[in-house]
């Protein structure tokens, strides 16, 4: 861990609270949670499956949420962006 990834975690963490209810539905905030865990203890992305499902459920969360109209692409992409940044960085290829 270091301290970017727990900025990052707070950061999603805090537009959890921010939007509450009225943006998601709690099936939604508790998958952004457990996605957001399992970034934030995963050593890398690499080697990790559930950290990369975890990103490929969020990018579809997030695709769902702008098409769906709830949420505006920047916010969904802000929010796309605190999750992986809660997890290892890939190595440069």
């Amino acid at each position: 861990m270091n301290s970017e990834r727990s900025q990052a975690y707070g950061r999603v963490m805090r537009t959890l609270e921010d939007v509450g209810p009225a943006k998601l539905l709690d099936s939604e905030r508790e998958r952004i949670r457990a996605a957001a865990d399992t970034l934030f203890f995963s050593e890398d992305l690499g080697t990790d499956a559930d950290a990369r499902a975890a990103v490929a459920d969020m990018s579809a969360l997030a695709r769902h949420l702008v098409e769906s109209e709830r949420w505006i692409d920047e916010s969904a992409s802000r929010l796309l962006q605190d999750l992986t940044a809660c997890g290892p960085l890939q190595p440069v290829a």
